[in-house]
């Protein structure tokens, strides 16, 4: 079963006196203060909580601290200041040999450029965090090609990493984290490498397996799509410090401020927003009854505009139970995409298609 992942307020400050800098940084310097005297402030104040079997992701810019932050999670960086809690275990309190063990039996970390062994099968690549573990031979290559398998790479079990294209090998690195069924898996950028299409199936491939192994996972990325359409929920950090926490659709309806209001002003929101996010909770005289055509609070923006399209009156949305919660009319939708910004809507068209800028997580 996973467990719950708490940062607390988490510093981690390279350079000179370092402990002097986080005071320095809680009584209101900036970044640039502290660079100025040969410091650096490569993470801030991060505090979150990643409940278990949820993907949660890191995003921002090159230099945002988001790489920083993951190696404070399992202990590779040991932070200046603040707690990391694993499963109620308090990694910054115990010692270097019990932390060695947490990270080859409880985290596993994929990264960005696969680090697999050249001289090793692909079995005994995906089998080597059990190697480490003393995991008998025959155990750990079942547990191995079980991964394998996974992740689509049944039959490959015997070949080198080097006769595999490059979706391959990361399915290799994949399948390695899960072979040891570690309860937490932390993903560096481990598609960013990949070419677009590849990259996709990479995508799929974890939203796929996350629906039946349930991990929690924290996953970094600079990429915007990818973090849209794989995030349960989206930490947006810049300059060392997360500048927003929440949803795909909370990030999108209510930016924090002008920097995030930026970072996603390209979004096509019509292929991220559910009838759910945009419905108005006040109901007008008898819009509760308006029409036999109706939608769900999960049901797609794109779905909902052409649901919108075929009818003359507002769209009730029901919850579960069919139990009218909101309605949403025309010009909430029109008011969402943004003539302007986004020309024709989905909204304009019967079919409801967008331009399809950013897909939704599945």
């Amino acid at each position: 079963m996973s467990a719950r992942l708490e940062a607390e307020h988490l510093y981690k400050v390279f350079g000179r006196k370092p402990d002097q800098a986080v005071g320095r940084l809680r009584e209101g310097a900036d970044r640039e203060e502290l660079r100025a005297d040969g410091t650096t402030a490569a993470v801030i104040d991060a505090s979150f909580t990643v409940e278990p079997g949820e993907i949660f992701v890191v995003m921002g810019l090159s230099g945002s601290g988001k790489s920083t932050l993951l190696r404070m999670l399992n202990g590779l960086l040991e932070p200046t200041a603040g707690r990391v809690r694993f499963g109620g275990q308090d990694l910054t309190e115990i010692g270097e040999r019990a932390l060695r063990e947490v990270r080859s039996r409880r985290i596993s970390m994929v990264f960005q450029h696969f680090a697999l062994f050249p001289h090793r099968s692909v079995r005994d690549n995906a089998a080597y965090g059990l190697e480490v573990q003393g995991v008998p031979r025959a155990e750990r290559e079942r547990r191995a090609d079980e991964a394998l398998a996974l992740c689509g790479l049944a039959g490959w079990e015997k070949s080198w990493p080097d006769e595999l294209s490059g979706g391959m090998q990361q399915r290799v690195g994949l399948a390695r984290a899960l072979a040891t069924d570690a309860d937490l898996l932390l993903m560096d950028e481990s598609f960013s490498a990949l070419d677009p299409l590849i990259r996709r199936d990479m995508q799929d491939q974890l939203i796929e397996l996350q629906k039946s192994l349930k991990k929690t996972i924290v996953f970094i990325t600079h990429d915007l799509n990818e973090a849209m359409r794989l995030g349960d929920r989206i930490a947006v950090m810049r300059d060392g410090r997360i500048v927003q926490l929440g949803t795909a659709e909370d990030i999108l309806i209510r930016p924090a401020n002008d920097y995030v209001a930026s970072f996603i002003q390209d979004v096509d929101r019509s292929r991220v927003l559910t009838a759910g996010a945009v419905m108005d909770r006040e109901l007008r005289g008898d819009e509760a009854d308006c029409g036999c055509e109706t939608a769900t609070t999960a049901t797609p923006f794109t779905e909902l505009c052409a649901i919108s399209a075929r009818v003359p009156h507002a769209v009730a949305v029901l919850d579960g139970e069919g139990t009218p919660v909101g309605v949403v009319r025309r010009q909430r939708l029109v008011g969402f995409l943004g003539d302007e910004q986004n020309g024709p809507g989905v909204c304009d068209t019967p079919g409801g298609q967008g331009s399809g800028k950013v897909m939704a997580r599945a």
